[in-house]
Formats: structure tokens, C-alpha cells, sequence
């Protein structure tokens, strides 16, 4: 298939709405994500730094935007940095941009080599009142790695004390959360292309293949489609494993009458897809399994009609918590009267579903936003409920991508759910 580039447009656009949430006469600094080593002379596959590709477009390492909107001689306003790269350099390693080519992929008219960036930065803090750094804010995460971003604001602070600092990150997410048309379409593909990996792992499953071996052909139906690969590490979850939330080392063997929990996505353009479904081993899900499933599908279905304007990721979760707390007492996990003498800070529904229904979606899988803001049209977001019983074995996750408007749009609606549609869907493939 072709793979459909993002025009310079979509980035210049996204310079212009930074410009209007900028302090006056403000510098912004923003570096490319690292290399980051693997073992010997290798690196793991580079992918580029989300809000560096959100205002520029440009894929390549060692990448510097400078971005100053105020500035007195408009081509210091906008300036890319990029590798100067010698030929032998490119006989070993591959080409790297040249300047045309980056300009003509961000719109960015002025771009230097990276030996003239201290001279040319130095110039440009001396006419800026204030510089907006960036670094990873996202509250769940924390490395012992510090990132390239991170690591040149310690630097620029050493050596240029005096200079006011602002916090880039709020900005962009601002901006971010909500998204453009071509955002849309991007994260669309992903999602269509996570539903030809679902299929091709319906006709694929069944007992005694390896975890693995279908985490292989989901990675095949990506890489098949024009895709970098997954938008995270995917989970392939027989049995019992289903019970770890992020289990993702999909080592084990799929057992006849084992479930088999799938969170998985593809990656396309830099967008996520991010889907969650739970199918029998053996094509057959039983009597037990389906009251189950049945269970989570059915909040699943009213929880996706709670992605509307003004409601909040806090909101929903407080909604389909007490969804899933009645579903629970039906299936015999718990009863009326023990929730009515719970520990409020400790309830009983947490033992068996113990993550929140729903998280931003777009450049990350995990996409900036916070659970308190306002949904929006345009925003992006999962739906996932799920339910664990680790005693029977039993590990349930129902996810699709939702886009915010007055009556929701599912982006995975064609992808299957239902469990008479997997059964069928599992059988017939078998028969071929």
C-alpha cells in the first residue's frame, strides 16, 4: 500500500497555534529524541520525539528546532538543525536530509547544520525574554535515562543562568489533545490495519501455538501495511497471563480451553492504534467465558456512549466502575450486601478490574491529557473495560478508539466483538 505522507501544511499550521499560546518575545528549543543503544554497535530503531514530528515533520536524529515567532529578521523565526552528513558517512549509515529536503518537509524555510547551532543559539538568547524547554511530563512515567531534551535544558541552565525558563510541555498539550483532520486519518489507517492483524490472528489461533507466534503475525500484518511496527509492546496473554496487565513477554504455549487476551496496535505515520480483544483458544468460548465476556461487552457497549463534550476521563471511570461492580455482583464474585460493607478506600470491585476504562490516544499510545480535562470533539480516546479473575484463569479486555463528538465515533466499529461474530469468524477460517 502507499504510504500517505502529512504535508508541510499540517506542520506550519501547528507553529502558527504554538505562536498564539507563546509569551511575547519567546524562544522555543526543541531536540530530536536520542539513538538509543542496543548492545555491541547496535542501536534500537529510532522514532522521533512526538511534539519535535508535531511541529516539524522531520524523522531524523539529531534534529534542533528553534522556533522565536518575535524575532526582529524573519529567518531567525523559524530554524532546523539537522545532521551535515559526508558521503562516506552515507555509503555506511544511509542518507540524511539535505536542507531542501527539510524545508520541504516542514515548511521551514532557514535550516542550518548542527556545528552553527551554539553560535546562532547564543544570538538568539540574547534577544529572548523567556525560552520554553521541554521534557516528558507524562505522571506514570519515569526513566533512569534522561533524554536528550532533558539533558541540553540542564546544559543551557549551566551555562546561560540568567535566562528565564518556561515549561514548553503544558503548551503543546494543549494543543496536542485535540485533533486535526489529518490526525484523523492517520490514526484511522492504524486502526484499519489493526483490524486486518485481528483477522489474521483469528484464522491463525489455536491450541498449542506459542504467544509469540501470533505476537509474529500481528507484527507481519503491520509491517505488511506500510507500518513502522507496534505502537507499544503488544500483549498476547493465554490463560492465567491475561490476570498481568502488561504481561508482554508472550512466551507461553495457548492451551485448549485457555482465553486469549490481545492488546495490540499499529503504528502508522507516527498515530497509534491501540484495540483489546479476548477470543477462545479453541474457537469455542464456554459457558463461563461467555458470561464473562458478555459481562464486560455489555458495559463496554454504554461506556462508549459516554465520549461526548463536557463529560472527563474521570467521569467515565467513576461511571463504568460502578457498571462493572453490578456485573460482578451478577456473576458471583461478590455480593450486594458485602459492597454495601466495603472499605470505600479498598472496594471490591478493584480485585478484578483494577485499571481505569479510558486514556488519550494519538502520537502516544499513552497521549498527552490529564483525566480532569473537558472532552471535545476531535479529542481521541480508548474505551477499555475489562474484568480479571485470576482463580478461574479467566482475563477479559474489550477496547476500541473513540472519537469525541455528540454521538461518539468508534474508529474500531468494523473490527469484531461480538462473540457469536468470533466464534463464526474462527470456525470459518479453520474450514478454508
Amino acid at each position: 500500500m502507499e504510504h500517505v505522507e502529512l504535508a508541510k501544511d499540517f506542520f506550519i499550521r501547528n507553529r502558527k497555534k504554538l505562536q498564539k499560546k507563546l509569551k511575547k518575545n519567546s524562544l522555543v528549543i526543541l531536540h530530536s529524541n536520542d539513538e538509543m543503544p542496543r548492545n555491541g554497535d547496535q542501536f534500537f530503531p529510532f522514532r522521533q520525539n512526538s511534539e519535535l514530528f508535531y511541529l516539524s515533520g522531520l524523522e531524523q536524529e539529531k534534529t534542533i528546532l528553534c522556533f522565536y515567532p518575535d524575532h526582529s529578521d524573519e529567518k531567525m523565526r523559524e530554524i532546523a538543525f539537522i545532521i551535515e552528513a559526508e558521503k562516506s558517512h552515507e555509503i555506511w549509515y544511509g542518507h540524511k536530509y539535505t536542507i531542501e529536503e527539510a524545508t520541504y518537509i516542514s515548511g521551514i524555510d532557514t535550516v542550518k547544520f548542527l556545528k552553527d547551532f551554539d553560535s546562532i543559539l547564543r544570538e538568539l538568547l540574547l534577544q529572548a525574554d523567556q525560552v520554553y524547554l521541554f521534557q516528558n511530563e507524562y505522571p506514570k512515567f519515569s526513566t533512569d535515562v534522561p533524554e536528550r531534551n532533558l539533558r541540553n535544558a540542564r546544559q543551557l541552565i549551566h551555562d546561560y543562568p540568567t535566562v528565564r525558563i518556561e515549561r514548553l510541555g503544558p503548551v503543546l498539550t494543549g494543543l496536542r489533545v485535540c485533533k486535526e483532520p489529518e490526525e484523523i486519518e492517520q490514526i484511522k489507517e492504524a486502526c484499519r490495519i489493526t483490524k486486518q492483524a485481528f483477522h489474521r490472528v483469528l484464522s491463525f489461533v489455536k491450541p498449542k501455538v506459542f504467544e509469540y507466534q501470533v505476537d509474529a503475525e500481528i507484527t507481519h500484518e503491520f509491517l505488511w501495511n506500510g507500518c513502522k511496527g507496534h505502537a507499544y509492546a503488544p500483549i498476547v496473554a493465554a490463560g492465567k497471563n491475561a490476570c498481568t496487565l502488561h504481561y508482554v513477554s508472550n512466551k507461553s504455549v495457548c492451551q485448549d480451553g485457555d482465553l486469549l487476551l490481545l492488546d495490540f496496535g499499529a503504528e502508522y505515520r507516527n498515530y497509534a492504534a491501540d484495540c483489546s480483544r479476548t477470543i477462545p483458544v479453541n474457537g469455542k468460548f464456554s459457558k463461563r467465558q461467555r458470561e464473562c465476556y458478555e459481562a464486560v461487552l455489555r458495559v463496554f457497549k454504554k461506556a462508549k456512549q459516554l465520549f461526548v463534550p463536557g463529560n472527563s476521563i474521570k467521569k467515565v471511570n467513576n461511571t463504568v466502575n460502578k457498571w462493572m461492580e453490578d456485573e460482578m455482583i451478577t456473576l458471583g464474585l461478590f455480593t450486594k450486601e458485602e459492597v454495601e460493607k466495603q472499605d470505600e478506600r479498598d472496594p471490591l470491585y478493584k480485585k478484578y478490574f483494577m485499571h481505569g476504562t479510558s486514556h488519550f490516544l494519538g502520537l502516544d499510545v499513552h497521549d498527552v491529557g490529564e483525566k480532569d480535562r473537558v472532552f471535545e470533539k476531535g479529542m481521541v480516546l480508548t474505551c477499555e473495560p475489562g474484568l480479571y479473575i485470576e482463580g478461574e484463569g479467566i482475563g477479559i479486555r474489550i477496547e476500541n478508539d473513540i472519537m469525541v463528538d455528540e454521538i461518539p465515533v468508534d474508529l474500531m466499529a468494523d473490527i469484531p466483538v461480538e462473540v457469536d461474530d468470533i466464534e463464526r469468524l474462527m470456525k470459518s477460517y479453520k474450514l478454508k
